[in-house]
């Protein structure tokens, strides 16, 4: 490691390409697993059904708690009656799965023909008896992952504003801790509450597996820190209360729309604290909302350095090594932050959109992490050119390129090593231990080129580059 070098600062540029990313419908994919009693109706085109086709088909025979709503040519031309036809199919949908919640997912028709779906939602609300979310999840976003973004941030209005008064309703409300409690003794109980600091409410926000959910629920009680709710919780009757003044904390970089209604409808107070991906990023996390909250961490250095021995057979494959981001789903910068901490190098972090407010603590990470590592800082490209770019990794020549489906097999075929970034959207990447899951998915083209090596299949491979 070199420490000679000048710190740089952070280089940001904004080119003009176009979105190269999934329709953020496709996050109806995992927060309909999430929200356990939710039905998700995606209303758009006959595209908008084929996309939810080919991108959840494999879920076909599982039963899945979402269907499409497909706007026919009388929709479009304005001459049915909106109301009565979505009406009917939630009152289908009651019938037949008695969800707690009906989410709509308004896309770009929705936006084109001007349905007034939030005009909508209240009236059939009351008449059915069933809470309606309206999101408009189109391909207006700039990312797929803003789908769950937009779909939070609606869900958002609809948390409690106060806790609920009723027992029966506090014994509904808490089911997770039931579960977690499950079996012990009362006196057990209360000897573990008591291990908590008393600090103000705190709600994380953010879909996340049920697995990660516990191991940062549980990090943060390491620290004396309880966790009040989460946001989405698993079951949509079980929304934490949000009161004014709350503190809340986000678990992914794509959740801005979130943060900000968080904070200017609800009145919470949002910790600016890096993502905890990677052991790095974890720390960082829980030491930012500890010092919010005036808490000395405690174990923190043993817990990191004892993840990163675990890791070190991953992290031999790419030290040295550079990975290039051409910009898909808003994980980039966390992402190179971490294999920066590994050893890489990143000569450019491409991303289809950047808000520097709500990133800005993971912004000032990746920043003192090159610092550390002694390695260049990143050029930050946002929207940027796929023309443009594939010059660039011609000419730096990067081992690793982490890219969107459409752009990984016209470059493995001009002999370029890539990783579909969507993969990293749906792996469990949060928390200490979820970070070999990060080094297994980064390294996977890595380890497959060692093993065709002895076969010559690399130097076959690079002839047909040149043809």
């Amino acid at each position: 490691m070199t420490t000679d070098q000048t710190p740089q600062s952070l280089e940001f540029e904004c080119e003009t390409g176009n979105y190269h990313t999934f329709c953020p419908i496709s996050c109806v994919a995992w927060l309909y697993q999430k929200i356990e009693d939710s039905f998700f109706l995606v209303i758009g085109t006959k595209t908008c059904g084929y996309f939810l086709q080919n991108a959840m088909g494999v879920m076909i025979f599982a039963e899945p708690r979402y269907a499409m709503a497909e706007l026919e040519e009388g929709d479009i031309s304005a001459q049915l009656n909106d109301y009565e036809e979505l009406k009917r199919l939630c009152l289908q949908i009651k019938r037949d799965r008695n969800p707690s919640v009906i989410v709509w997912i308004g896309t770009c028709t929705t936006e084109i023909i001007k349905m007034d779906l939030e005009g909508l939602a209240p009236k059939l609300e009351a008449e059915l008896g069933i809470p309606i979310v309206t999101a408009r999840a189109n391909g207006l976003d700039y990312a797929f992952t803003q789908g769950e973004d937009t779909v939070l941030a609606a869900m958002a209005h609809k948390c409690p504003k106060e806790a609920p008064k009723v027992e029966a309703e506090k014994e509904e409300r808490n089911a997770i801790s039931k579960l977690l409690n499950f079996g012990r003794q009362k006196e057990d109980v209360a000897a573990e509450e008591s291990e908590y600091v008393d600090h103000p409410p705190l709600v994380l926000f953010g879909s996340l597996p049920d697995p990660v959910v516990t191991n940062l629920t549980l990090e943060l009680k390491k620290q004396g820190i309880k966790v009040s709710g989460w946001l989405p919780a698993k079951r949509y009757t079980e929304l934490p209360v949000i009161e004014e003044g709350y503190y809340v904390a986000g678990v992914n970089p794509f959740l801005s729309r979130t943060a900000t209604t968080l904070m200017r409808r609800r009145k919470c107070k949002l910790i600016g604290a890096p993502f905890p991906i990677g052991p790095d990023g974890t720390r960082a996390w829980i030491e930012k909302i500890c010092s919010v909250f005036g808490i000395e961490p405690k174990g923190l250095d043993e817990r990191e350095a004892h993840i990163w021995e675990n890791l070190e057979e991953y992290v031999k494959l790419v030290r040295g090594k550079s990975v290039f981001f051409m910009g898909d789903n808003l994980l980039e910068i966390s992402l190179a932050r971490f294999l920066i901490r590994c050893g890489m190098t990143c000569p450019e972090i491409g991303i289809p959109y950047m808000d520097k407010r709500y990133q800005k603590a993971e912004l000032d990470l990746l920043e003192k992490t090159c610092q550390e590592m002694g390695v260049p800082t990143p050029k930050i490209i946002e929207k940027p050119d796929n023309y443009n770019q594939i010059q660039r990794i011609y000419e730096s020549k990067p081992d690793l390129v982490i890219t969107g489906m459409a752009h990984a097999n016209p470059l493995e075929a001009r002999g370029i090593n890539t990783k579909w970034s969507v993969e990293f959207t749906f792996a469990q990447i949060h928390g200490f231990t979820n970070a070999r899951d990060i080094l297994e998915l980064a390294t996977r083209p890595l380890r497959r080129n060692n093993s065709l090596k002895d076969l010559g299949w690399d130097k076959l491979v690079k002839e047909e580059a040149k043809v």
